[in-house]
């Protein structure tokens, strides 16, 4: 039996929604065999049935080339169209209201939830001027969470990508702020415990120590 199927050709073809069924199926199941037939099926629309039908060389084929997609240098995306909306990205981070970054931050580090994380970061373009533009205000995550199921890949892994490198951005400067006070506590309490004669070798150590392990802890190199 021949199976033509439509392979896509980059990540702009392929739905949030999509990759989070994937994603579900990558973590909970150990085949390998058994994930790339589900990944050929869920991502050129075909049913697993048909799947079995691909000899093994052509099944490697298409999992490379969409392996190589995920693999590919992700660009940040701050304007779509989609369901015949343009949406745009945050203009201002700065200004977004508290209620905003609890519900970005609760839902962006799960794939089961990013589409609510979307709702936050893109809405609906109101009004433009220039390069300049401003979004609907925000009503929550339920307005658009739904729609954003069906946003295009590269511009969420775009986004993604782009929070993860500026939390890291933000994580190192404050990882920075925290070495330069702990250096001078540990010279306030040198200077106070010289004076003292004693205690001093015990008390650098585990200063340097904890401050070891926050940098461990949030991966930091410096």
């Amino acid at each position: 039996m021949n199976v033509e199927i439509d392979v896509p050709s980059k990540l702009s073809d392929l739905t949030l929604e999509q990759y989070q069924v994937f994603m579900r199926l990558v973590d909970k199941e150990d085949s390998d065999e058994f994930i790339h037939q589900k990944m050929i099926a869920i991502f050129c629309k075909i049913k697993l049935s048909q799947v079995v039908y691909f000899n093994a060389g052509s099944i490697n084929e298409t999992v490379d080339h969409l392996n190589k997609m995920f693999d590919a240098e992700k660009k940040f995306i701050h304007r779509f169209e989609l369901g015949g909306k343009e949406f745009g990205f945050i203009p201002s981070l700065e200004d977004m209201s508290f209620g905003e970054y609890i519900d970005l931050e609760t839902n962006i580090g799960d794939w089961d939830t990013v589409h609510k994380a979307m709702a936050v970061m893109f809405r609906p373009i109101v009004r433009t001027k220039g390069d300049k533009y401003e979004i609907e205000p925000y009503e929550g995550t339920a307005t658009y969470s739904e729609v954003m199921l069906y946003a295009p890949l590269d511009v969420v892994m775009g986004a993604m990508v782009f929070f993860y490198n500026l939390s890291n951005e933000l994580l190192m400067a404050t990882l920075h702020s925290l070495e330069v006070d702990t250096l001078k506590m540990v010279t306030r309490k040198k200077n106070s415990l010289t004076k003292h004669g004693d205690g001093i070798n015990l008390f650098t150590p585990s200063l340097e120590e904890t401050l070891q392990s926050l940098k461990q802890l949030h991966g930091f190199q410096s």
